[in-house]
């Protein structure tokens, strides 16, 4: 414990209360130099009166102990670690939306061009067919990683506390797509 830290914080507490050290000596009935003694750090007041001090100046025992102010330093401390959560998550919800709107983009893409390719009614060309297939595909394809970006299903599927049911019927889906795939490929020649 530092006696003179402790004294100068008394010393503040009291001149913010706008008391002189014989006002406040008589507020606790004890001598005007006892005042000066705590508040130069040369003796603490009694347990009795540190109590009555703290209840005084509307503080805590321990900040006349510290000789600080717990409350304002904590507000501040709590105020800069909000702040940095806040910066945080700005950063990570600016990568979740760059990463959303790239494969919405992406999935736009592929419907606008397999639209443009039913339009144009091209028959007899098996390339042609295959690519508004895989057009249309891509623009599936980015909607349910959307929805599974967003939704958070991603995320569960990756981890290791993913119950192996759900990786089943992923791998089941994945399978279908592909074989779906492979299907219009083969019929297109």
């Amino acid at each position: 414990m530092d006696q003179v830290r402790s004294g100068l914080f008394l010393r503040e507490l009291r001149k913010e209360k706008g008391l002189t050290q014989e006002q406040l000596a008589e507020q606790f009935q004890v001598a005007g130099r006892t005042v000066s003694r705590w508040e130069n750090g040369n003796n603490m007041p009694d347990l009795s009166i540190l109590i009555e001090l703290a209840d005084f100046y509307q503080v805590d025992i321990r900040e006349i102990i510290d000789g600080e102010r717990k409350s304002e330093k904590m507000e501040e401390e709590m105020k800069d670690t909000l702040l940095k959560v806040a910066d945080y998550s700005g950063e990570e919800k600016g990568i979740l939306l760059k990463r959303i709107r790239l494969i919405n983009i992406i999935g736009l893409i592929g419907v606008l061009a397999g639209i443009f390719m039913m339009e144009m009614s091209v028959q007899g060309i098996p390339v042609f067919n295959y690519t508004k297939g895989f057009a249309f595909g891509l623009g599936v394809g980015a909607l349910i990683a959307t929805i599974l970006y967003t939704t958070g299903l991603l995320e569960k599927i990756r981890s290791k506390s993913c119950p192996r049911d759900r990786k089943i019927v992923l791998a089941v889906i994945i399978a279908f797509a592909v074989l779906s795939f492979l299907s219009a490929l083969i019929r297109s020649f």
